[in-house]
């Protein structure tokens, strides 16, 4: 009990002497994953000819304009830039000819997978994907952009131990591709396994390629997203939590796939006991908001959309946020939910404050 009340006055004493961020600890950071963390690839990618988060109110709240991420603002791979004194994380295919992403780069794509999309048009599912840009192919730009980062061995080695890596959040859309064109949860399930070792493969290349500090989120609890509550609306009380209105079995299959995730990170730590491989829980944060919204700030709930066209949960599937028929709520500071699909920069503040604090102790004035 001395030695832990030691080093929380210790921790304590650092926090009121940090100003504005953490020492610099790491000198760049490398991003991986979906929607959740895109800064500016999907748009950038052309998939859509018109994509609605290349318009307000996309970036209202932060930016004052739209920047291809999916929220009202900043993400949780923002604020973790900010926790380390870093710059925003350009999206990769924003580089240019001749320019180097010293301070790291993000490859998310919106709407990416963890499996390859290959496999899911064998499935039948590639009908509805968003894009091609597997978690393989982001792995792929990394291996490509390394060689403008450093050269020889050593120099890629002092490089890489001062870098972070962030493996997703991903996941998430090979289930809800599933999801969305019939999938039930046994069918869901039955993924598990191939996106867990998908994820598990990307980090032990990027571990082969050099990485020694990675993070790998877990998914939210879907069972309180508002795309979901509204698509899988049920007559029967007994399927929501009567603590907040989730989707109970939406919810313990994201709980399945988080623990399925955690044991094959295990396992890979044991394999290379030299990285510093942390899981990142997404879900118990976001619980905590859904438990409790007033407590946190979010008087409007955080199971209703910010922007949306309508609903009981104001998602509409034919007027969704951006869309004709759609309208964005005065404050979104007090909704946890953006889009129905998306969290908003106050719930994204929390989720990364929770993860960093407790992954980094770190607590950059920022996120207070």
């Amino acid at each position: 009990m001395i030695m832990k009340a030691f080093l929380f006055f210790a921790l304590l004493c650092f926090f009121v002497s940090t100003v504005s961020t953490s020492p610099l600890r790491y000198e760049a950071i490398f991003n991986f994953g979906d929607s959740l963390s895109d800064t500016g690839n999907f748009l950038l990618s052309g998939a859509l000819a018109f994509p609605v988060i290349g318009k307000l109110p996309y970036g209202e709240t932060f930016f004052r304009q739209p920047t291809g991420r999916c929220s009202d603002g900043r993400l949780v791979i923002d604020f973790v830039a900010e926790a380390f004194g870093l710059p925003y994380l350009p999206p990769y295919l924003s580089l240019k000819k001749g320019q180097a992403f010293e301070h790291g780069a993000n490859f998310a794509v919106a709407g990416a997978t963890a499996i390859d999309a290959e496999f899911l048009y064998e499935k039948k599912i590639g009908a509805v994907l968003w894009t091609n840009t597997s978690l393989n192919i982001q792995i792929d730009w990394f291996k490509k952009l390394k060689s403008s980062l450093c050269t020889s061995k050593k120099e890629c080695h002092n490089y890489l131990k001062k870098s972070l890596f962030f493996v997703g959040e991903i996941g998430g859309n090979d289930y809800n591709y599933a999801a969305f064109v019939g999938g039930n949860i046994k069918q869901l399930r039955a993924f598990v396994p191939l996106v867990v070792e998908a994820i598990t493969n990307a980090t032990s290349l990027l571990i082969e390629e050099g990485a020694v500090e990675l993070v790998v989120p877990g998914n939210l609890p879907i069972g309180c997203s508002a795309v979901y509550l509204t698509l899988f609306q049920s007559p029967n009380n007994g399927d929501y939590d009567p603590r907040n209105g989730c989707l109970k079995a939406m919810n313990a299959f994201a709980k399945y796939h988080n623990n399925q995730l955690k044991k094959a990170l295990q396992k890979l730590r044991e394999k290379y006991p030299h990285a510093n491989i942390i899981y990142a829980d997404n879900y118990a944060p976001a619980m905590r908001l859904s438990h409790a919204p007033l407590h946190y700030g979010f008087s409007s709930g955080t199971l209703t959309a910010c922007c949306g066209g309508g609903g009981p949960y104001n998602f509409n599937n034919s007027a969704r946020c951006g869309h004709i028929g759609s309208k964005a709520c005065e404050d979104p500071n007090t909704y946890a939910n953006w889009d129905g699909i998306h969290l908003t920069e106050a719930a994204y503040r929390y989720i990364a404050q929770s993860l960093i604090n407790a992954s980094f102790n770190v607590t950059p004035s920022s996120l207070i």
